[in-house]
């Protein structure tokens, strides 16, 4: 698969699984993934879902606008940056979004894991 057809598709699936389930999000993070949210760093794949589960809104629907890719060293690792709109339930208007991902390949499991 191209690059940038995997670099969508896992941003599909992201969105898709955060919008429905974030819980679920946790097989795409390791140990080592960290995530950068509003200043604060958080590691590990059971504190990035528990922070991602402790946000103040339970439904919402991500439109992508954005996904720009590139690789980026080793472990076929991408960079991935996604903009779009975040839409709240109950909310008339939508937020504007932006996320850079570091998907790589595990090379054992065949799937795309997030350092973030």
């Amino acid at each position: 698969m191209d690059p940038d057809a995997l670099a969508k598709a896992f941003v599909e699936h992201y969105y898709s699984t955060f919008d429905t389930n974030r819980n679920n999000l946790a097989n795409l993070y390791q140990e080592g993934s960290m995530l950068s949210f509003e200043g604060q760093k958080i590691q590990g794949s059971h504190n990035i879902v528990a922070k991602l589960t402790s946000l103040p809104f339970q439904q919402c629907q991500h439109s992508i606008t954005t996904v720009d890719s590139q690789p980026s060293g080793v472990n076929a690792a991408m960079l991935v940056f996604v903009s779009g709109n975040l839409q709240l339930a109950g909310e008339q208007h939508a937020l504007k979004f932006s996320q850079v991902y570091v998907p790589f390949d595990t090379n054992t499991t065949g799937k795309l894991l997030c350092v973030e």
